[in-house]
């Protein structure tokens, strides 16, 4: 059956199962937030639930893509928790989907943990991916990041950042999150994308190893070892249309990390 390749009892680390309530700090800011649950097993679906309203968040339970979509037809949603494994549409087929018509940040959940499964739903456009068995400090956790990088996406960490930077004919509005290409037609990207692209722009010309560049784009989805940046990376890539084999855009430095090989211009 599609969902229940574990049971639900042995997807739940001990610190989900004893149900003890630990608010969030800004819980304040966490009222205002839509969380839809996509799982077609009752209890983790139930579960999440209960753990992310203990915690202030609004949450509407799906069982598959069917109820997802009526959802995203009723109201806004601010993040989407989506098991891979569905009746019907796969949760990759649905992250596809959602991707094709919203902005709306997806963290990917399957006992399906292996690395071509976090590369897949990243690939498609996921924000993070949670394994089972989870805890509920990590779900907790990795939605208040997905949520914080959506609500303030451009914090500082070294700088104020800029309101414009133009490189290789390519614009990108900060404030607006924005990627205009040389036509003139806007780029949509995923928020994993904005943050990459903005660490890059921000060091241009500067080789940033993989760990680093995970650090500045906030973008922590599995360690520097597996090959989560190495897929942000390659889609963004194919967004800016850098298909060049001789001095691309983004350039890799093997072994090590990544590079930004054009002049940008700040305003």
């Amino acid at each position: 059956m599609p969902g229940a390749d574990l049971p639900t009892t042995e997807l739940i680390l001990p610190d989900i199962a004893t149900g003890i309530v630990q608010p969030l700090p800004d819980r304040a800011l966490a009222l205002a937030h839509h969380i839809v649950v996509v799982d077609d097993d009752a209890g983790v679906r139930t579960l999440l639930t209960r753990i992310l309203r203990e915690c202030g968040y609004e949450v509407t339970g799906a069982r598959d893509g069917a109820e997802l979509q009526s959802i995203m037809g009723a109201g806004r949603i601010d993040l989407i928790l989506l098991d891979i494994m569905l009746p019907g549409d796969s949760g990759i087929d649905l992250c596809r989907m959602i991707r094709n018509q919203s902005r709306v940040p997806i963290i990917m959940i399957s006992a399906r943990g292996q690395e071509s499964d976090r590369v897949a739903g990243l690939d498609v456009g996921a924000d993070d991916y949670i394994a089972k068995p989870f805890g509920r400090s990590e779900v907790l956790a990795r939605v208040r990041a997905v949520l914080r990088r959506m609500r303030d996406p451009h914090t500082p960490l070294d700088a104020p950042v800029p309101e414009r930077f133009e490189f290789a004919s390519w614009q990108y509005h900060a404030r607006r999150r924005e990627l205009i290409a040389p036509s003139g037609a806007e780029v949509d990207l995923t928020a994993a994308e904005q943050d990459l692209l903005l660490a890059l722009l921000r060091n241009p010309q500067r080789m940033i190893g993989r760990e680093r560049l995970l650090e500045l784009s906030r973008s922590r989805i599995g360690s520097s070892t597996d090959r989560s940046i190495d897929v942000l990376v390659s889609r963004l890539r194919r967004k800016l249309g850098d298909g060049r084999k001789m001095r691309p855009l983004i350039r890799t430095v093997r072994g090590v990390g990544y590079m930004l090989a054009a002049d940008v211009v700040v305003a």
